[in-house]
């Protein structure tokens, strides 16, 4: 029977450890996203709220003005929301399934965008029984754009990154004179 060496053996507690770290911060942000979803985050509240802060920042205001300032700035926020959850869930992925060295790997981009689609599409379907709110498929589809685009975004960097790092491995350095 061979033998390991010592160093080389984990605890069965380290071999099995979930990892909370990277997963607690993608669990806070789908809480914060189901928070914004409520009533108290509707279009009249968030208009409302900008429009003392505007006309206190600039004076009298056009209402009209501040609804269109509202409106970009409410798809500003699903766009960075679920850009950052799809992020956020890519690194959770990542540690939970890594297996090797891999920086990347496609199951786990596939997770994290359709989780993202699902947590949007569950928000939207949620808003449709609100009085306040409404749910739409626009913004399903901007929620999940997002997510796709830091799916590639992650790719791309990860994949370059990774590149980079055999790269310098591979390279011979030949002693000086």
């Amino acid at each position: 029977m061979q033998q390991l060496p010592i160093s080389s053996v984990k605890p069965v507690s380290q071999q099995t450890k979930f990892p909370w770290r990277e997963w607690t911060p993608a669990i806070v942000w789908m809480i914060l996203i189901a928070i914004e979803s409520t009533p108290w985050l509707s279009f009249q509240n968030t208009g409302h709220v900008l429009y003392q802060v505007v006309g206190w920042l600039l004076g009298a205001v056009s209402s009209s003005g501040v609804s269109w300032v509202n409106t970009a700035l409410r798809e500003v926020g699903h766009f960075t929301g679920y850009a950052v959850l799809s992020w956020l869930l890519f690194r959770a992925w990542r540690a939970t399934l890594r297996s090797g060295a891999e920086a990347w790997a496609f199951s786990w981009a596939v997770i994290a965008f359709f989780m993202t689609a699902a947590v949007a599409s569950l928000d939207e379907w949620h808003q449709t029984f609100l009085p306040s709110r409404t749910g739409s498929i626009h913004d399903v589809y901007l929620d999940s754009s997002a997510a796709l685009l830091v799916q590639l975004f992650l790719f791309v960097v990860l994949r370059k990154r990774r590149a980079g790092q055999l790269g310098e491995k591979s390279t011979v350095t030949v002693g000086g004179s």
